[in-house]
């Protein structure tokens, strides 16, 4: 199973081609994080066009996985945070969250923040927004 981040997410909601094609053609079965949903949802909430970017939210959704949350990405949360903060590195909990659900339920993350992830071992991450 692969994972979704969110600007993922935003891309199929704007029609990228890259994404629409390779998701065409992935075999695995896709997921998103809880902590995804939460984003799409601010996102769409503080648009000027609220009612309609929420269905169209609750469209894409209807085609996806969601991985809620439970003790096992709890925990690795608490650690990817710890090991990052005694490097010295420091990621948005938002992006801990969803990296933390996919290192405890996903294969890899499909995301454009490669900079971001790339902080964390362990996770493999795949950009197909370029």
């Amino acid at each position: 199973m692969i994972l979704f981040d969110t600007d993922i997410c935003i891309g199929i909601l704007r029609g990228s081609v890259s994404v629409l094609s390779r998701r065409k053609t992935a075999d695995d079965e896709i997921a998103v994080s809880f902590m995804t949903v939460a984003e799409l949802y601010y996102g769409a909430l503080k648009s000027t066009n609220p009612d309609k970017n929420c269905r169209l939210v609750e469209q894409l959704l209807l085609t996806l996985r969601v991985i809620n949350s439970d003790m096992e990405i709890l925990k690795e949360f608490g650690k990817l945070k710890t090991d990052l903060e005694l490097e010295g590195n420091l990621l948005a909990d938002a992006d801990l969250f969803i990296a933390a659900t996919c290192i405890t339920k996903c294969n890899m993350l499909i995301t454009g923040n490669i900079k971001h992830y790339n902080r964390i071992g362990g996770l493999k991450i795949a950009n197909w927004l370029r």
